[in-house]
């Protein structure tokens, strides 16, 4: 069984990932270790990468969007997963035992440990995760089309459902996450617009061919107040802009974990029962709720795969939004594994 990996390392902020060998960590009773198919690459391992979110230590490897194949298990763990097709997520791990785990909203646990951030992530060949916190996914789909799903969909998706009820929706930040949660919104019935960044008529196109209702920039006013409006970009600007798209009543959303300072606003934006709230990690509920969701509306993603040893020019196109949709890593099998 694996001891060693290849992995593209971040060791300390703002420096080029470097590819590398290292040591799998122990295999705990309830962990699996796991074959790398394809990872993907999210705007949060930008965060991470650039330094404006913190890891509690570094070296780090990033990578939360992890679609593998179970190759050892602890001694805890049922030795039929070995072989299984499995998702790991952001959330890696909780405590089990905080009042927000007994109640339902696990996704707040302060204990929590989270993929390519505490736990290292799949911008490698092979990772070490809690078997209760991997996903079965079904073993004939591609892999590739799977691992945005894990991320971006089920992030996307904890915040559309916290928008409902609404037959409006705008999307702000057409990327990875939004254009999944629109396919879901539009096969659900919902009116959909799209913001992209000022200019970017490749990404409003890119929407208009999903089937949204109207894209535009973010610096345009949608032809209706909306219900309701997610915003997936990490720019507080955009929050007060929102408050004025969204009716009376209707809420702002905030997915990312990351965003930049909200500026003041006037208090008549937020008059009338309008509201800012976030969404925060996710729960095993919502991919419980969620993956099952994705296969019956055939949400498909639009990947740019990309090769492991090419994870800093993944990083640059989603920090640019060089490419539509999602950007997925693929580990090479080049043999440079220890024993």
């Amino acid at each position: 069984m694996p001891r060693f990996t290849r992995a593209l390392v971040a060791f300390a902020p703002r420096r080029p990932l470097q590819d590398s060998v290292l040591q799998l960590p122990d295999v705990n009773p309830l962990d699996i270790v796991v074959r790398v198919l394809a990872c993907g690459v999210c705007r949060t391992d930008v965060h991470i990468f650039k330094g404006e979110l913190s890891p509690p230590a570094w070296p780090v490897v990033l990578g939360h969007q992890i679609v593998g194949e179970v190759v050892e298990v602890g001694n805890a763990v049922s030795p039929d997963r070995v072989g299984q097709r499995v998702g790991i997520p952001w959330v890696g791990s909780v405590c089990g035992t905080c009042r927000y785990c007994t109640s339902g909203e696990e996704n707040l646990c302060p204990d929590a440990q989270f993929t390519g951030f505490h736990r290292f992530g799949g911008f490698s060949q092979y990772v070490v995760a809690d078997s209760r916190f991997a996903f079965s996914l079904d073993a004939e789909a591609d892999p590739v089309m799977l691992a945005p799903l894990l991320c971006a969909g089920l992030i996307g998706y904890r915040a559309y459902r916290t928008a409902q009820p609404t037959k409006s929706l705008g999307l702000v930040g057409y990327g990875s996450a939004a254009h999944l949660t629109a396919q879901v919104a539009i096969a659900e019935g919902i009116v959909v617009s799209a913001f992209t960044r000022p200019g970017d008529t490749r990404g409003q196109q890119f929407a208009r061919d999903q089937g949204v209702f109207w894209a535009g920039s973010s610096d345009e006013a949608p032809p209706e107040p909306l219900d309701a409006a997610i915003i997936f970009a990490s720019s507080g600007e955009l929050v007060p802009r929102a408050l004025g798209w969204v009716r009376p009543g209707g809420r702002v959303i905030c997915a990312g974990i990351y965003l930049s300072d909200i500026p003041s606003f006037p208090y008549a934006l937020l008059w009338r029962e309008r509201s800012v709230m976030s969404v925060a990690n996710l729960t095993r509920g919502d991919a419980e709720h969620f993956l099952p969701l994705a296969q019956k509306y055939h949400v498909t993603p639009k990947v740019t795969a990309v090769p492991l040893a090419q994870a800093n020019e993944a990083l640059g196109m989603i920090e640019t939004g060089a490419v539509d949709g999602s950007v997925v890593l693929v580990p090479e099998d080049d043999g440079m594994l220890g024993v």
